[in-house]
């Protein structure tokens, strides 16, 4: 087989890896809650801290990989990543969980951006790059649906530090096909000034929000620590953007933000990661400790979500077509939030037949809005401006995840917190505060249907004319193909 298959090879199983750290965990979170005598913001933690880091640095590994080598930067990370989950498996407390899983962010953020721009790089072919990139995009979509069911399996069956562990011999073979067959790639005229400022409060500024919303529960949303936490994070943010705005060579053009179609999708974007990352997380918890399925059964109640999230996908250029980018979004948004509608009405008995219509709305809900909304708001960019536009609209998805398990989290314990006080037992606490989650998760994807609904209105798709001037984010940044398939990434 000639080298570059192989060079796809070595990025598919790469991909894999760092997509299914985003959702491999959920699944496995009660059995390590009961190994290392984790609380619910412990948990959280264990999460939150790879989404964290991996959102943070994403747009950084691309830079460094623009002008230090993708194959170099593809190595680096991925070996980082291995050893990491070599640790994270080893780990015999919270902390130490938590502080391998910040380093597996770590070498996820170098080794994604760099994927699809080692494919672009390799096959100059365009027929080979479609079948190529064809191949990418499959392969997050099987670790997005087998990614719950493996982390159950295993945590059922095995230690679950072998949900870290299976990572080593992967981490290896890959290593061993990317040295051997990956070529080295630079962006050409990419400039070697990395934008410092902007790094260092932005990771400050989410760092600091993160820690208030999962802490503030326990140490109190009045006390000092707290307050200090929620104002660090306010001046760190107004401080980054007073920093891209200046910057010449920023992290984030927020040049592109001019643009009506492209802020409003990022917002709606936003709104889908808060309903799809929290439902994942949640719902693996009250799946196993409410309705007590076993970790098998619970990852495989998520099989369906992801299947009919990938066939309504398959059918969203159809639809789209028909009805229009902003119709798609908002009727797909609208079906989401029946979905997760349908998950706050379940009780502490419900079978898993019961199940059912929920995960199955939820995902075709999330399937249908996702690709109409993704080639809108990048189609919104001149060609130049696509690379950067769709890293930031991945990375902003990233951090609604991250920000959708901590705020539906203040949600759920401040009201398990009310029920216990009343004399409530722990799984109906629970299950109570489960379901005041639920609650507010449908009112963010509803209010995600009406921006979506608003801001695409008129926004052109791919195949159709090009989108007016006057929705062009003005600029000319270097187009970066490295990020430009990232907005996929879950």
């Amino acid at each position: 087989m000639p080298r570059r298959w192989w060079t796809l090879v070595a990025v598919a199983l790469a991909t894999f890896m760092t997509y299914l750290d985003n959702n491999v965990t959920n699944v496995a979170i009660p059995t390590i809650q009961r190994s290392l005598h984790l609380s619910i913001a412990g948990l959280e933690w264990v999460v939150s801290s790879y989404i964290l880091v991996f959102a943070g640095l994403m747009l950084v590994g691309g830079r460094l990989a623009d002008v230090y080598g993708r194959r170099r930067l593809f190595l680096a990370g991925l070996s980082v990543f291995t050893l990491a989950s070599l640790a994270a498996g080893l780990a015999g407390s919270g902390g130490e969980l938590i502080a391998a899983r910040l380093v597996q962010g770590l070498g996820a953020a170098l080794v994604v951006p760099t994927t699809l721009a080692v494919i672009v790089a390799t096959f100059d072919d365009a027929r080979e790059r479609a079948r190529a990139v064809g191949a990418w995009t499959a392969i997050g979509a099987m670790a997005l649906a087998f990614g719950p069911l493996i982390g159950g399996f295993i945590s059922q069956h095995l230690h679950w530090g072998w949900i870290f562990f299976i990572n080593v011999p992967v981490g290896v073979v890959t290593l061993t096909l990317a040295a051997f067959a990956m070529n080295e790639s630079r962006a050409p005229g990419s400039t070697r000034r990395l934008d410092a400022g902007g790094l260092v409060t932005s990771a400050i500024a989410l760092s600091s929000l993160t820690y208030a919303l999962i802490e503030g529960h326990d140490k109190g949303w009045t006390s000092a620590l707290i307050l200090g936490a929620f104002g660090l994070a306010a001046a760190s943010a107004v401080i980054f953007g007073i920093i891209e705005s200046r910057n010449e060579h920023p992290m984030v053009a927020m040049s592109l933000f001019r643009s009506r179609v492209y802020s409003g999708g990022t917002v709606t974007m936003m709104l889908w990661g808060f309903g799809i990352f929290g439902i994942y997380f949640f719902t693996s918890i009250y799946l196993q400790t409410v309705l007590g399925f076993s970790p098998t059964k619970a990852g495989l109640a998520f099989v369906p979500m992801a299947l009919a999230m990938a066939a309504f996908a398959a059918a969203a250029g159809p639809v789209t077509a028909r009805i229009g980018a902003h119709r798609a979004v908002g009727l797909g948004m609208v079906v989401m939030a029946a979905g997760l509608y349908l998950f706050s009405r379940l009780g502490g008995e419900a079978s898993f037949g019961a199940l059912m219509p929920g995960f199955l709305i939820f995902g075709a809900g999330a399937g249908l809005m996702n690709v109409p909304l993704t080639d809108a708001v990048l189609h919104s960019m001149p060609p130049e401006r696509s690379g950067v536009a769709s890293a930031l609209l991945n990375a902003s998805r990233e951090v609604a995840g991250l920000l959708g398990i901590t705020v539906i989290g203040v949600v759920l314990r401040s009201r398990q917190s009310v029920a216990l006080a009343h004399g409530a037992t722990p799984g109906g606490a629970f299950l109570d505060g489960y379901h005041a989650g639920l609650f507010v998760t449908v009112a963010l994807v509803a209010a995600g249907a009406v921006v979506g609904f608003t801001a695409l209105r008129g926004a052109a798709h791919p195949g159709s004319a090009a989108v007016p001037a006057a929705e062009s984010a003005p600029g000319g940044d270097e187009a970066r193909p490295e990020l430009a398939g990232a907005a996929s990434a879950s």
